[in-house]
């Protein structure tokens, strides 16, 4: 019975805060056909299910819509972009929407095709850079041959590549983003301060599959300095979310199929607070972000109505 009532007592408590805004974890359920899903939070602690999909894939030979990553505008304008197949999309989806109940025509926006024998666009991730103006996409791909692989097999030696755009009608040349050595996959950008980024990374090394973390000086980088790791393995899908003034990083932990997540203030020590967070069972990597009360309650009149 608390258990039900949770969310409605985090509303009264989080109204009489007299905060306007609500965290929002964009999400897909496997096998990912359904399209894109949101859970909802007062605190960015304890999340609930709209239990409506809000956009069916149609962007990429596959239709599928895996990681679907949100990102606000200065305009207001929520923009996401998804991973659209496993294999052979050479490319990710993209559409945009003023209220995440409707939303534009979607593209398919094919941003490694000039490198023909590429296997795969994996998890692209949106990130606003307020100083250039920007939106940044960055992203996990194969290009066969490459790079040295370790032990890895030569489909499945990722690294990470980039491209801006000012409004997703123009994009920059697609550009290498982070070589650490090793295959590396789902990467977040976050902005600590003027000058000082960190960069959540997934090193997809067999038998690692954990998060480790890197810096630079600005959104693109270069980034350096590849910690160890501060998870255990078998993890992916990281996002990050800001509350007050420490970092919580949550993560798919795959194998147990629960969300794991990090609380930081630097993101050089961690404190593990899976215990302290409640994310509905299905839920599959997303991104955390923010929009307003009256936005959350259109939302949940739209799912309401089905």
């Amino acid at each position: 019975m608390l258990r039900k009532l949770l969310p409605v007592l985090c509303f009264l408590i989080f109204t009489a805060c007299g905060s306007k805004e609500v965290y929002l974890f964009s999400s897909f359920h496997e096998p990912a056909n359904e399209g894109l899903r949101l859970l909802y939070s007062y605190d960015g602690y304890k999340w609930t299910d709209l239990n409506k999909t809000f956009l069916k894939p149609e962007a990429g030979a596959s239709k599928l819509m895996r990681d679907p990553s949100v990102v606000k505008g200065p305009d207001g304008t929520f923009h996401l972009v998804w991973t659209t197949g496993w294999r052979g999309d050479q490319g990710f989806g993209y559409a945009s929407s003023k209220d995440l109940i409707h939303w534009s025509e979607q593209k398919f926006i094919p941003v490694m095709q000039h490198e023909p024998t590429t296997v795969n666009v994996w998890a692209p991730e949106l990130f606003y850079d307020e100083d250039l103006k920007l939106f940044v996409i960055i992203w996990a791909s194969t290009i066969p041959e490459r790079f040295p692989r370790g032990i890895e097999e030569e489909n499945n030696n990722h690294r990470m590549y980039y491209t801006t755009t000012p409004d997703f009608k123009t994009f920059s040349e697609t550009r290498l983003f982070l070589d650490p050595g090793f295959s590396v996959i789902d990467a977040v950008i976050v902005k600590q301060d003027k000058g000082k980024y960190a960069l959540v990374l997934k090193d997809n090394t067999r038998p690692n599959r954990n998060l480790k973390m890197a810096f630079g000086p600005s959104a693109l980088g270069p980034y350096t300095g590849v910690t160890e790791p501060f998870t255990g393995n078998f993890i992916e899908g990281p996002t990050v979310v800001k509350i007050k003034d420490e970092w919580l990083i949550y993560f798919d932990v795959y194998q147990e199929k629960i969300y794991g997540a990090m609380r930081t203030k630097d993101f050089k020590t961690f404190t593990d607070i899976t215990k302290e967070v409640d994310v509905p069972k299905g839920h599959k990597h997303g991104t955390i972000f923010k929009a307003t009360k009256k936005q959350l309650q259109n939302l949940q009149k739209a799912a309401a109505a089905k």
